[in-house]
Parts: C-alpha cells; sequence; structure tokens
C-alpha cells in the first residue's frame, strides 16, 4: 500500500515544519490499514497560521485587489484543481468512505464549480451603491472584505465544504485559516498544491490539521475576524458560545433530521430510484439525508415493502469500486455510534432490512443498510442525527399530520416533498419549517442560498448569500 504521509502545513504559501511531534495516524475505511500520518497542529502552529493570514489581509493587496485579480486567480485555481481532482477524489474515498462515483461529483468536479461561479458573480455585482438620504445629499453603501476567516471543516466531504467557505471567501477578498477533520487530512495537501500551482498570493489560504481543543483555540483567536463552520450541532453550539461572547460574526451549517414526506399521490418508482441519493447519499453521512420516511397509513404496508426491497438491493463494498452503493463509515468509532442507536431502534420499532455488519466484508468499517418500520416519531432513532445508512418510515394520517411530524424535531436543514402534484407538493413544502426542501428529489444548488433553521445552524452557504456573509457594510452619509 502506499504511503501518503506527510510532514508539513500549508502557512503563508509556504511548507512549514509543525512545531511538535505530535501526529494523526490516517486510516482507510474500508481495509482499517494506515494511510500513512500527518503531522497535528499546537497552538503555536494556529498562530502563524493566523499570523500569515492577517498579514496577507492587512498588507499583501490582496483585500484591496480589483475583482478582475481576484476573479483570475480564483480561474487559475479552479484549473490547477481540475488536474487533481481525480486524485483527490480518491483519497477521500479512501479516508472517508464515499462511494467513487459521489466523489468525483462532490470532491472532484464541485470545489471547481464553486471557484468558477463565485469568481462570474463577483464580476457582476457591486461594491459601492449611492442611495438618497432623507436628512442629507445621499448614502453611499460599501461592502469590503470581513478579514481573516477561521474554517472549519469537518469529514463527511472535507474538499466540497472546504470550499464551500474558501471560495466565497477568496471573492470577497479575506483570508482564510482552515482546520480540516483529523481523520480526512490527506486531500487538503493536494489543494494546497493546486493554490501553489495557481499562485494564490502568500498567506490567502493556510492549512492546519488540528484536534477540537486547537481548533477551539482557532475560533477564539484574536486575529480573527469571522468563523464558518461545519459540523455537529453540539459542536456548534460552543461555537456560537464562543462567537458570541466574542462578538465574532459566524456561520454555522449543523445538523439535520429531514423528513420525507410521501403524500399518497406520489409515484413510488420516482420516490425508490431518488431514494439512495435522498436518503442514504454518502452512506448516510450527510447533514441533509432525509432519515425520516414519512407514509401514509393508508398505504403504509407497501411503502414500507418497496423500501425495503430497494434498500436490499443497495451494493455494499469497496467505495472505490463503481458499482458500490453504499462504503464503510469513516471511522471505526463512528461505526459504533451507529450500531449503537441500530441496537436502540431494535426496541422501538421493527427492524426490516439490515440491522448489522455485511457477512462477506471481514474487514472495513461497513455497517448495513437498514431501514425500520412501525416508529414512533417520539423514538430515539427518530429524533437523533444517527448520521449513517438507518431509515425510520413513520406512518401518518393525514396532510396535517404529514407536517405536523415533519416540524416535530429540533432540526430544519434538509428535507423532500413527494407527489404526482407539484401544486400540491409546493403547498406542502411551504409549511415545512426547514431551510432546504426539495421536491420529488433534492440536489443543493451553488447558486441558492443553504442552510438550516432552529437547530440546523445560523447564516447560509451557497449563492450571492454566501458571499454577503464574508463582507461587511459600510454607510457614508454625505450631508452636502
Amino acid at each position: 500500500m502506499s504511503n501518503y504521509s506527510r510532514n508539513e502545513f500549508f502557512i503563508g504559501g509556504e511548507w512549514v515544519k509543525p512545531s511538535s511531534s505530535r501526529r494523526f495516524e490516517i486510516i482507510n475505511a474500508t481495509t482499517e490499514e494506515s494511510l500513512g500520518s500527518v503531522p497535528e497542529a499546537v497552538q503555536a502552529d494556529v498562530d502563524r497560521a493566523v499570523a500569515a493570514a492577517r498579514h496577507a489581509f492587512d498588507k499583501s493587496g490582496w483585500a484591496t485587489s480589483s475583482v478582475a485579480e481576484r476573479a483570475a486567480t480564483m480561474g487559475r485555481f479552479a484549473e490547477a484543481l481540475t488536474k487533481r481532482a481525480d486524485q483527490i477524489a480518491r483519497l477521500v474515498s479512501m479516508q472517508n468512505g464515499m462511494p467513487s462515483a459521489l466523489a468525483a461529483m462532490f470532491e472532484g468536479s464541485l470545489p471547481v464549480g464553486l471557484l468558477g461561479y463565485y469568481a462570474e458573480l463577483i464580476s457582476s455585482l457591486q461594491t459601492e451603491e449611492k442611495r438618497p438620504s432623507q436628512m442629507g445629499k445621499e448614502t453611499i453603501v460599501t461592502r469590503s472584505p470581513i478579514g481573516v476567516v477561521a474554517a472549519i471543516v469537518p469529514w463527511n466531504y472535507p474538499v466540497a465544504l472546504a470550499m464551500s467557505k474558501i471560495a466565497p471567501a477568496m471573492a470577497a477578498g479575506c483570508t482564510v485559516v482552515i482546520k480540516p477533520s483529523p481523520g480526512t487530512v490527506l486531500d487538503s495537501y493536494l489543494i494546497a498544491e493546486a493554490a501553489i500551482e495557481a499562485k494564490v498570493p502568500a498567506g490567502v489560504i493556510n492549512w492546519v490539521a488540528a484536534d477540537r481543543e486547537v481548533g477551539a483555540y482557532l475560533v477564539s483567536h484574536p486575529g480573527v475576524d469571522k468563523v464558518a463552520f461545519t459540523g455537529s450541532t453540539a459542536a456548534g453550539r460552543l461555537v456560537a458560545r464562543a462567537c458570541g461572547e466574542l462578538l465574532r460574526p459566524v456561520t454555522l451549517e449543523l445538523g439535520g433530521k429531514s423528513a420525507a414526506v410521501i403524500l399518497d399521490d406520489a409515484d413510488m418508482s420516482q420516490v425508490l430510484a431518488n431514494l439512495p441519493m435522498v436518503s442514504l447519499i454518502n452512506n448516510g453521512q450527510t447533514c441533509f439525508s432525509c432519515t425520516r420516511i414519512l407514509a401514509p397509513a393508508n398505504r403504509y404496508k407497501d411503502i414500507v415493502d418497496a423500501i425495503a426491497s430497494t434498500v436490499s438491493g443497495l451494493t455494499v463494498g469497496d467505495p472505490l469500486d463503481a458499482a458500490t452503493h453504499i462504503g464503510p463509515m469513516a471511522s471505526s468509532a463512528h461505526r459504533d455510534r451507529v450500531e449503537g442507536f441500530i441496537s436502540k431502534g431494535k426496541a422501538e420499532g421493527r427492524l426490516v432490512v439490515g440491522g448489522g455488519r455485511p457477512q462477506n466484508l471481514k474487514r472495513g468499517w461497513f455497517v448495513q443498510p437498514t431501514v425500520f418500520s412501525d416508529v414512533n416519531n417520539e423514538s430515539l432513532i427518530a429524533r437523533e442525527e444517527i448520521f449513517g445508512p438507518v431509515l425510520a418510515v413513520i406512518p401518518y394520517k393525514d396532510e396535517a399530520d404529514a407536517i405536523r411530524i415533519a416540524n416535530d424535531t429540533i432540526y430544519g436543514l434538509g428535507g423532500t416533498v413527494w407527489s404526482a402534484d407539484p401544486e400540491r407538493a409546493l403547498r406542502v413544502a411551504s409549511r415545512v419549517q426547514t431551510g432546504t426542501v426539495g421536491i420529488n428529489g433534492y440536489a443543493p444548488s451553488v447558486g441558492s442560498p443553504f442552510g438550516g433553521v432552529k437547530a440546523s445552524g445560523l447564516g447560509r452557504e451557497l449563492g450571492p448569500e454566501a458571499l454577503s456573509g464574508y463582507q461587511q457594510l459600510k454607510s457614508t452619509y454625505v450631508m452636502g
């Protein structure tokens, strides 16, 4: 097996030796073998990274560069990433078990698309606007970059979620310090290599891998102006608390327990064709996955049987195999967590499919895709974000009851509504309390805001709305 070990951080446009001998071992989720190791940052490394980002923002001219200059840099960055897309996708699949087709889309292609989208967007937006003034001559409203951004990125979509922060931050003229999850670090080195090739100015992008304690130090660092965090709701609350104390702007993209509302006129062939992408995408390790399936009581048994048949037919195996639908969990600890929920679910509902480990796979952190029926929305498996391939099919009486159940959760990130009548589906969707919702399918759009309500987060990523989150507004009142 190849050794992918690295020995440096990417800080200030250079490869920098770590301040300690601490290291993270990176494990292949499929084989349970070591892929190598990388340095683990301590506070001194974070200090250096923030200082490099601070210098680049305050002194390099990046923050005051023209839109054309930033767009050109982002274009070169996109080209350099394109060359590495296949390699990046493969590394992600090995680290967290993401099926290769999905990795090619989300980890290979989407980051390139994000850079292109924001480079084009800033070329069409004004940073200064003149407005009428009731008390004087006029008001000049200007948008300027917010400053140094601390970006905390999880392990499930490490490249896409990093670039969802980097791209709008760069477009705005900000500089960034990224802290990836310890389990998915190798891909960040390829992104750094692409930044070097693209001649991204030194200090605009800095990458240091660290644990939660050092990540908390980055969040509260006095040299940081904004925090962009993606992760669990529990961790997000801690980030929000720190930023609230500091009065520091923060974007939080957190957990979910989304509902797929199958109306009584839904075309089940359409539902079943989309189920793997809507409810089991990335082995269920996706924040917006619709893992609560709401089915009408008068069709309940047939829908449960159809879902069970579809799920039992999914191929579980090596994520690098193009035929695989469900790969392993990202870590041994995470598999244990998912299996703990499955064990509790057996006491709460009826296990229809799955519930164990695939017998033909002796290595790897695999969990069978699992379906529970006869589940009450008060059950633990219907309340908690399991973050694995575990579905709970919940019956409802009528349309109003379906909406009530869909909204009976602390979360509000994603969701879907399925109906042969698009207008009916839109009407129901409008009453679901969530930041995003799909009609007869679900696919986030780069040009539209993505984020949650309630315990699913604050602020938005993607679209022009994300760019606004990396800018600050200033009103200049011209009195005469």
